[in-house]
Order: structure tokens, then C-alpha cells, then sequence
């Protein structure tokens, strides 16, 4: 389904960055002690073969994969101790804000001050993340007692798409006249599901938080001229973790309650669905492939970016045409592609036209059209 959303405008973006880091050399010490301890205590079930040895990482292998060169996380400590290879983020009382409402505080202040906008002009806020930290209440809700808005706020999930979810979400919102102006959010703490033990996917994600804020008849910021969603069913990204688990405690610390993924099947399935995506949905909206200045796209691995990229545009993109985040900041989730654009766009000229796309587990992806006012 393609919608023509003439006047529906991002007017204001903003980015929460955790204060802590990690390089791929750091990763690599605490991944490759930690297999030496695992080798060595299994030493006699390897020999026989009833063990497979573990294999080490290296920031060789790390970066000719992903493109990744380091990561921001919640908490670093946790990560790179070889025993714990997990963040330690201790519970807060109920009466304390919430660590995604933390995050998500910070990006949204700053979303509001380059919009020039205060908390009592927004109608309904949505946090659209790959995992959330509660089932309720809703993030979102706290989120917006946290400001002080008035109106309506609720959680979504559509993993690394939810940002471009969120967003054709808010559009109908303000289409359908239930708001006016939008705040969308994407406090992701992947560092939270992800599986520091394995050697295949230890380094690709980090934390951050981005926001969006969308309005009604607003001639700042990008206009959206179209947003498109689709979803195929795949099992090759996959997470089990839910409240399920207890029902059945065999499965309870099992791998699957992770995120686990089939990265070459992901790569060879993904990528032509969303390059074949991005140019029916410019052909649609009447816009040649050349006219598409700027692709602000999910930032989970380089080689997938270049590959939809040159697919778009027929030719190789420029560090201009489809700027790179992913170096820094890893796969962020949801929130890769919105920071792309929240770093990367201000440089554009009134009438220029990009698109910003997100893409991931379900299999999703959305793409939404603008252009710059």
C-alpha cells in the first residue's frame, strides 16, 4: 500500500549516545578469554570429540564481516568481563524512571528543541523498539508522563523496521486527525539480547535511542511523500525470549532466548527485497532512481548497505549518497537508520528527495520517501 502524505513533515530529530564504548579490540580480548577458559575447561571432552573447541574472534574478521568498528552500550563492564559477557543494568524501583524512558527522554528533548517545539504540542507519543524492557505499563505511557504531554501513548514492536513503522503509525495518526504532532521513539538496548558468546553475531549491536517528530501542515524539516511497509514471514532472525519461558524450564537460559540469526540466508534473501522495494516504491511515487539524493538505511552490515544501494541507484553509492553509522555505533536496531539521517541531513537543499529504510527480523521493511522543504 502507498500513501501520498503531502502534508505530514519530520520537523525535529534527536539521538541519546550511551557515554560508554567498546572497540572490536576490546571485544575480541574478553570473547577470545573467554573461549581459552571454555577450551581448557573441556580439554578432555574436545580431544575425545564429545565437544566441539570453541573458536576465537578477531577485529580482522569483525570488521571484513559487519563494516563494525565499535560500539556504544548501556554498560561496558558487564560485556567485556570473559565470566559475565553480559551488561549489568540493575533493576530500578518503580517509583524511578525507567532506563528507556531515561534514553528516551534525552532524544526526545533534543527532537524538540531542533523543532522548536515544547512538550504541550504533542498529541500522542509511540515507542517503536525490537525489545521492550516491560510488557506494561507501556514505556511509551511513561514516557509521556515523563514530559508532561497530554494526550495518548503506546509500545510497538517490528524489530529493526520499527522505526519506519512507527513512523507511517504516526502519519495515519495525524491523517486520520486522532493528532497532530507526533513523537516517535527507538530506545534500543541490544546489547541486552544479544548472545557476547557467540562468535558469529558477538559484535553486532549497540545501544542508543532516537526520536522523531512529525507534524501536520508544517513546511520545515522533510515532508513525507510516501511511506510503504511489507512483511514475509522468516525464521532466519529469531529471538524466543517472552513470558512463556517459565512454562517450560528446560528452555530457560537455552540459546534461542538470544538473538539468533542465519546471516547468509538473511544477506541472499534481504537485500533484493528491499533495493526491489525502495525502487517500486520511487517509481510509484512518479520519482526516478537518480532523483533519490540520499538512502538512509538500516545500519546492520556494511556489505548488505553497498549491495541495496548499487541496486537502487545501478551503480556504486557515494559515502554522501548512503551515509554509514554502523562503523561507530554497530547495529542499533530500529534506531540505525534514524540516526543516519539525524547525522546526515542537514546538508541537503530544499527539494531534494531521499529515503529513509529499515529492514530486518520478521522479515520487515518500510521505506518512507521525503523530501526536504
Amino acid at each position: 500500500m502507498s500513501n501520498t502524505l503531502e502534508t505530514v513533515s519530520i520537523i525535529g530529530t534527536g539521538l541519546y549516545t550511551p557515554s560508554e564504548a567498546i572497540s572490536n579490540d576490546e571485544l575480541v580480548l574478553a570473547f577470545n578469554r573467554y573461549v581459552q577458559q571454555f577450551n581448557e575447561l573441556h580439554a578432555e571432552e574436545i580431544a575425545s570429540g564429545e565437544v566441539a573447541a570453541l573458536e576465537e574472534s578477531s577485529t580482522e574478521f569483525i570488521e571484513k564481516a559487519s563494516g563494525i568498528h565499535s560500539r556504544f552500550v548501556m554498560n561496558r563492564d558487564g560485556i567485556i568481563d570473559p565470566d559475565r559477557m553480559c551488561p549489568r543494568l540493575p533493576d530500578r524501583s518503580n517509583d524511578e524512571q525507567s532506563i528507556q524512558c531515561e534514553m528516551s527522554v534525552a532524544a526526545a528533548n533534543e527532537a524538540m528543541t531542533r523543532a522548536g517545539i515544547s512538550a504541550s504540542d504533542i498529541d500522542a507519543v509511540i515507542v517503536a523498539c525490537s525489545n521492550l524492557q516491560r510488557p506494561y505499563p507501556a514505556v511509551a505511557v511513561e514516557v509521556q508522563a515523563a514530559l508532561g504531554i497530554d494526550g495518548y501513548a503506546f509500545d510497538m514492536n517490528v524489530a529493526c523496521s520499527s522505526a519506519t513503522f512507527g513512523i507511517q503509525t504516526g502519519v495515519d495518526a495525524i491523517r486520520n486527525n486522532s493528532a497532530k504532532t507526533v513523537l516517535m521513539l527507538n530506545p534500543e538496548i541490544c546489547s541486552g539480547h544479544l548472545n557476547f558468546r557467540d562468535r558469529d553475531s558477538h559484535f553486532i549491536f549497540g545501544d542508543a535511542c532516537t526520536a522523531v517528530i512529525l507534524k501536520a501542515g508544517d513546511d520545515s524539516g522533510y515532508r513525507i511523500l510516501g511511506s510503504r511497509l511489507k512483511t514475509v514471514y522468516s525464521n532466519n532472525i529469531r529471538n524466543n525470549f517472552g513470558f512463556l519461558n517459565r512454562g517450560d524450564e528446560s528452555g530457560v537460559g537455552a540459546r534461542d532466548k538470544l538473538f539468533v540469526q542465519n546471516g547468509r540466508k538473511v544477506f541472499k534473501e534481504v537485500c533484493p527485497m528491499v533495493a526491489d522495494q525502495i525502487v517500486q516504491h520511487l517509481t510509484d511515487l512518479g520519482i526516478s532512481n537518480e532523483a533519490c539524493k540520499r538512502m538512509w538505511l538500516h545500519q546492520a552490515n556494511l556489505s548488505m548497505n553497498q549491495l541495496v544501494s548499487k541496486r537502487v541507484l545501478g551503480r556504486e553509492a557515494t559515502p554522501e549518497e548512503a551515509p554509514v553509522i554502523l562503523d561507530r555505533y554497530a547495529n542499533t536496531s530500529s534506531a540505525g537508520s534514524i540516526i543516519a539521517f539525524h547525522l546526515h541531513s542537514d546538508d541537503l537543499s530544499s527539494g531534494d528527495i531521499g529515503v529513509i529504510c529499515s529492514f530486518g527480523a520478521g522479515y520487515s521493511v518500510g521505506s518512507v520517501i521525503v523530501q526536504k522543504n
